[in-house]
């Protein structure tokens, strides 16, 4: 079935399913079209500043409040792995999840990888990946703590979220803010990706700078769901995510009952084949930066909570340069995932669904393989294509799991890959 969408990040949006079920002239009539329960949701406090302020207004069936009491959910123990003490500046890299041979909904399939800052300082991320074939069917999900970037790898997903519908294959990202209520099932068979959860400010679009008006992520492809409710009375969960623990509660009805909303704060989704991908037309290979589709700003101006950065098809053209990424340290940590294809600094070990992760300062950059084919390498224009990587690099340390380092996905040959590399000094020249 194909769902219809509105574009444009950040826009005010109205959509109504039924006629005339958002009321005109006002948020809060005393008496509502179709005897619907109005209900704001606010994503930043009511004083922000108005270029920031997030709020949506909802019409439904039944508020939100209408649930049970509240008791402590058995997450599964991947799900919130603690944080592995003390944290080795060493190079790390993951292979992908397996399927599950059990059914296995998405949130039971969540694996935390890494985590920096705290959901409780509204500061830094946490870090996932998943393998799920089942459909969460009466449960719903939402997270007071942060907002939820879905990366779908392999198998398309659809995410039922109070505002609307969302389906998005591998080449999409989702994004869904705090406190929406959702659940997330495969379309098809399975499918297997990566999360983020954003403790920090609300993803947006860069600044663009000397680039202009035009480029990287054009604010109209993003897209937002329109009104679609579910008149289900019945026996449903919500999982609400607080502090880093999970809670349960019963709800008397399905709760993607939203007959209309209208506001600026709801979920959205992204193809990142329509990246408008900025490149080098003369020499070296630029700063990562420029690949920048969202971030989270930190309170150190320039400095980013959480970037989410892409690697997409694009042409090589730099002339006496060394194309595929630089060796460097940075102060930055870098998340790394594959989606499709090969990632142009790596050759064998990571594949698509692996991860890696080279926290601050620690050395990384091209395998051994790959710095002696771009070092001979004919600097004829390439198209790099079949390709789409992907990078969440923070200003904060990510500090791996328990389940990371022993969970039985870390690769224990990583540090291989750099071992054939060996000094090209010629000595000095004498004349």
């Amino acid at each position: 079935m194909a769902h219809a969408y509105m574009g444009g990040f950040g826009n005010q949006f109205a959509t109504e399913a039924l006629t005339g079920a958002l009321p005109q002239g006002r948020n809060s009539p005393q008496r509502p079209a179709y005897g619907l329960y109005p209900e704001q949701l606010s994503g930043s406090s009511f004083t922000a500043p108005r270029e920031s302020n997030l709020r949506s207004w909802m019409y439904r069936l039944l508020p939100s409040v209408r649930h049970g009491a509240y008791r402590p959910w058995d997450a599964p123990p991947a799900l919130g792995s603690p944080v592995h003490w003390p944290v080795s500046p060493q190079q790390a890299r993951w292979d992908a999840p397996p399927m599950p041979q059990a059914p296995c909904h998405w949130l039971a399939s969540l694996k935390r990888m890494a985590l920096n800052g705290s959901a409780a300082s509204r500061e830094g991320a946490s870090l996932y990946v998943f393998a799920c074939n089942a459909a969460m069917q009466d449960r719903f999900f939402q997270s007071a703590d942060g907002e939820w970037l879905i990366i779908p790898q392999e198998g398309a997903l659809a995410l039922e979220t109070e505002f609307g519908l969302l389906e998005i294959a591998p080449g999409f990202i989702a994004v869904i803010p705090r406190g929406i209520r959702f659940q997330i099932n495969p379309i098809a068979a399975q499918s297997r990706g990566y999360a983020c959860e954003n403790w920090g400010l609300p993803l947006r679009l860069p600044e663009l700078g000397p680039i202009g008006s035009n480029g990287l992520a054009n604010p109209r492809d993003f897209e937002y769901p329109t009104a679609a409710f579910v008149d289900l009375p019945g026996n449903f969960q919500l999982i609400t995510k607080l502090l880093d623990a999970y809670w349960i509660c019963d709800l008397p009805a399905h709760p993607c009952n939203v007959v209309a909303w209208h506001g600026n704060y709801a979920p959205y989704r992204y193809d990142l084949r329509r990246f408008n991908t900025i490149n080098t037309v003369s020499f070296d290979h630029p700063d990562p930066s420029i690949f920048t589709v969202l971030t989270s700003p930190s309170n150190q101006t320039g400095t980013a909570n959480l970037d989410f950065v892409i690697f997409p098809d694009r042409w090589m053209v730099a002339e006496d340069s060394f194309r595929p990424p630089w060796f460097h340290r940075n102060v930055m940590s870098e998340f790394m995932g594959l989606i499709e294809g090969r990632y142009d600094a790596k050759g064998e070990g990571f594949s698509p669904g692996c991860s890696s992760l080279h926290n601050c300062m620690t050395a990384h950059g091209p395998d051994a393989q790959t710095v002696a084919l771009a070092s001979e390498a004919e600097l004829l224009p390439h198209k790099q294509t079949g390709t789409l990587a992907f990078m969440l690099e923070s200003s904060r340390v990510f500090q791996p799991s328990d389940f990371a380092l022993h969970g039985g996905l870390l690769q224990p040959d990583y540090l291989a890959c750099w071992q054939n590399l060996q000094s090209r000094f010629h000595g000095l020249e004498r004349t």
